[in-house]
């Protein structure tokens, strides 16, 4: 198969670092990167080094571009950009995505897979998440600081059998990877964590332990989570009871002195992804007559870039 990875951030870096050290140019999958920049020339001239906790690996893609008509056609795209991204990023990878192209997102969002399909006007587009923290260390190095690295996909409906030879892949590379039976719960399950945790620690510029030993934080990221839920299950999400007891748990697993993602981009000044993970919830909730109060809070503040 020819793979593209869309993004070779810190997500599209480990994951198309994976891949691309297990299956070198002339192997039976050809491993494309699309990324730019100075990261772009250092992966062109000496490739790319992962860091992750098992050891260094240096990975050497097919072909790195930041063209995507370069690419040719896909049989499976990637897409690892950040939310602000996707659809520009979807409209970008037209020329290289059949009908028949397998195309999966990764990012925290829970409507990737309809950006993706209106960016793209074509492909088969399913859903997914992973459970890991990367970052971009100096160009040409990605870096894995946390997470169980475990990845999940899969169509928002129908069968899943088609896709497994894509699952078989990933577990080759050595990824934790799991074709889902149920798409939106996984992925949901994720954003109900990952939503509200970065809306509260940006929002208030504290780090998860001191959010969790602040009742009034507590508080509001317990109610966060629960809009979430809310949300969901107005739309026919099939959540475990007892989901935000348990996302709540998994907070507690955490180092306390974890900051999320988004609260290190609002602290660099740099773009965030307010929108996929708060403001969607109170979009989402005004067209289905679901209060998101807190979320429209956290979401107003933020977008001023007020704490």
């Amino acid at each position: 198969m020819r793979v593209a990875i869309v993004g070779i951030g810190g997500v599209g870096g480990y994951y198309g670092g994976k891949l691309a050290h297990r299956f070198p140019p002339g192997s039976e999958h050809d491993i494309l990167f699309l990324c730019r920049g100075a990261h772009l020339e250092v992966v062109r001239q000496s490739g790319l080094k992962l860091i992750t906790k098992g050891g260094e690996i240096l990975a050497r893609p097919a072909l790195a571009t930041d063209d995507p008509v370069a690419l040719g056609s896909v049989d499976v795209a990637v897409f690892t950009v950040k939310g602000y991204d996707l659809l520009d990023s979807a409209r970008s990878m037209r020329p290289a995505v059949r009908p028949d192209t397998i195309v999966i997102p990764l990012g925290n969002g829970v409507d990737n897979d309809e950006i993706l399909r209106e960016g793209l006007q074509t492909g088969v587009v399913l859903s997914g998440g992973v459970y890991i923290s990367t970052h971009i260390d100096v160009p040409g190095t990605v870096e894995q600081t946390g997470g169980n690295c475990k990845l999940f996909f899969g169509p928002p409906e129908g069968d899943i059998e088609p896709f497994r030879p894509v699952e078989a892949m990933f577990k080759a590379a050595g990824i934790d990877a799991t074709l889902s039976q149920d798409i939106r719960r996984d992925v949901w399950g994720k954003y109900i964590f990952i939503g509200p945790m970065s809306g509260v620690t940006s929002m208030f510029g504290l780090s998860l332990g001191q959010v969790l030993g602040d009742p009034e934080k507590r508080g509001m990221l317990a109610g966060l989570m629960r809009e979430v839920e809310s949300v969901a299950r107005a739309q026919g999400v099939r959540l475990q009871d007892g989901v935000v007891d348990e996302a709540m748990a998994r907070a507690a697993s955490f180092p306390p002195d974890t900051k999320s993602s988004m609260q290190l981009d609002v602290e660099r000044g740099r773009k965030t992804e307010v929108d996929t993970m708060l403001g969607y919830v109170v979009r989402k909730g005004s067209e289905l007559g679901v209060p998101t109060p807190l979320h429209a809070q956290a979401y107003a503040a933020l977008s001023r870039g007020v704490r």
